[in-house]
């Protein structure tokens, strides 16, 4: 056998329904990078939630926990679904309710209107917060630090994660404006 015939046997055929050109392979890859790094961090931000308050919340009470004290000031569920990039407006409320029963955040503002509604941290979700942040400076921090460039990688990373956001954004609002013929 040549080299050729065993380096082509040893590499992966990639190419599926979703990926039959190289451009759509190298897609495909993304894809499945974020699928995992999703489900990933998502596990990580509910698991070192709950080494602070216990099960029963997960990676979005999480996120929304650490965007509501983000700069110290309450927020509306309008800015968080802004901020998080989330349009599921029923599934903020449900976890701004968890958050609440625990005393992590409380309501704010009117209370007839919950459109108006801001929600701020409380004392407790002060110090929750503040441990999430002690776990991950001790757990997390130090993994990447291995990893030789990270510093300037996660930069051009971000960029280009917000890039594609956008991409996925934009193609969407396509795709929700030409809906199947279902004729």
């Amino acid at each position: 056998m040549t080299e050729s015939a065993a380096t082509q046997q040893t590499t992966l055929d990639k190419h599926w329904h979703l990926a039959e050109t190289e451009e759509e392979v190298r897609f495909s890859d993304l894809e499945f990078s974020l699928f995992r790094i999703g489900a990933a961090f998502d596990r990580w931000q509910k698991d070192c939630l709950a080494c602070c308050v216990g099960e029963g919340m997960g990676g979005m009470d999480n996120a929304i926990l650490h965007m509501i004290r983000m700069h110290e000031r309450p927020k509306s569920i309008s800015e968080l679904s802004r901020l998080l990039n989330r349009d599921d407006i029923s599934n903020l409320q449900y976890s701004l309710r968890k958050l609440t029963s625990n005393g992590l955040v409380e309501r704010v503002g009117k209370k007839e209107s919950k459109r108006t509604a801001t929600y701020q941290i409380t004392a407790k979700g002060r110090e929750i917060t503040d441990l999430y942040m002690q776990y991950r400076r001790e757990l997390l921090l130090p993994l990447t630090e291995s990893i030789k460039n990270f510093d300037e990688d996660v930069i051009g990373t971000c960029r280009l994660l917000n890039l594609v956001s956008g991409i996925y954004d934009h193609a969407s609002s396509i795709a929700a404006a030409h809906p199947r013929d279902k004729g």
